[in-house]
């Protein structure tokens, strides 16, 4: 999409999976409310948080391609029985007497300069637009990252669990039983191995309530959050992640550094809300920056219209990205 081949995509955001490849290159991502698209059809990673989201050139093609996809499925039992707006007809452009809120916790130590200076950049267009900006806090912002790398391995243990290469997914032919399952899930890739065995160990016995159990309190927390912060602002305005896209491979033998890449996007997810990416401007070497724009549940019209507004004033989205040339050798 990046190199305009395509109108439009489909992805899977668990923990920001729409959200931060938009950011990086350059496209409109969104994540919609929880049960909003259904999932019918999709391989099931963390249940209680993967929601199917559009990517777009601009806002109007996200918000085109939401209004196909968007609407009940009795066939997915998450799906949301909630009526489809016009999403077309609410890019207004008009965003005049919003309330914008800017997340202190979005702006931490590690954020890489140009990532604040552009994402603060596009905060005052919106308020050069009419948008009010009011300072907000989502305390529990810091523990997103221990909860979603609970929640999200725990339920990925217990979702593939199924693929025994009988009843789900390849089948790879072994001598017997056992050694057909062992074939079948020696096809996972590394991460995935990874993330089953943190899964299996925070439900192994002894250890639910202390780990599993314990994320589950604290993402009410979480909610609870932005369920208080929703009643003083329409829209929160934040980074999509902390810096702009890394080389391929540079973070595969730390998967550390690859999870705090996603600290920004996570608590959208664990609070089932609706969010979105919006090119806000490029680093110095020439890559994408994105503005994350979050809205509360079913608030998808608004943030897609700040995001239109926004892109009037600020066409990033006409500028192609361009990988430096040291990243190609």
């Amino acid at each position: 999409m990046a190199a305009g081949l395509a109108y439009g995509a489909l992805g899977t955001d668990t923990g920001g999976s729409v959200r931060q490849p938009a950011s990086f290159c350059g496209l409109v991502g969104l994540r919609p409310t929880y049960g909003r698209v259904s999932r019918w059809g999709v391989i099931a990673f963390a249940s209680s948080l993967d929601q199917v989201g559009p990517f777009g050139r601009t806002a109007a093609d996200a918000a085109a391609l939401l209004g196909v996809v968007a609407g009940y499925d009795p066939r997915d039992s998450t799906s949301l029985d909630a009526p489809v707006p016009d999403y077309e007809a609410a890019l207004t452009g008009d965003i005049r007497g919003l309330r914008v809120g800017v997340p202190r916790e979005y702006f931490i130590e590690g954020i890489e300069p140009e990532v604040e200076a552009a994402v603060r950049a596009a905060i005052d267009d919106l308020a050069a637009l009419g948008a009010e900006i009011i300072d907000v806090s989502l305390p529990h912002t810091r523990y997103g990252l221990p909860v979603y790398y609970l929640i999200a391995p725990a339920e990925a243990s217990a979702n593939l669990a199924r693929y025994d290469g009988t009843r789900f997914g390849p089948r790879v032919a072994g001598a017997d039983m056992i050694d057909t399952v062992r074939q079948t899930r020696a096809l996972f890739g590394p991460e995935t191995k990874r993330r089953i065995m943190l899964g299996t160990y925070a439900l192994s016995a002894g250890y639910y309530d202390e780990y599993y159990g314990r994320a589950l309190k604290v993402r009410s927390l979480i909610r609870e959050d932005f369920r208080r912060v929703f009643e003083s602002v329409d829209v929160i305005a934040a980074p999509t992640s902390p810096t702009t896209a890394f080389r391929i491979g540079d973070r595969a033998g730390d998967p550390l550094s690859m999870y705090l890449a996603d600290i920004f996007t996570l608590p959208l997810n664990l609070s089932a809300s609706c969010g979105l990416s919006v090119p806000c401007g490029f680093d110095s070497q020439g890559l994408p920056i994105g503005l994350q724009l979050i809205g509360d549940t079913l608030q998808e019209a608004l943030i897609l219209n700040v995001a239109h507004a926004y892109e009037q004033v600020k066409p990033w989205h006409r500028r192609l990205p361009v990988a430096p040339a040291e990243a190609l050798d």
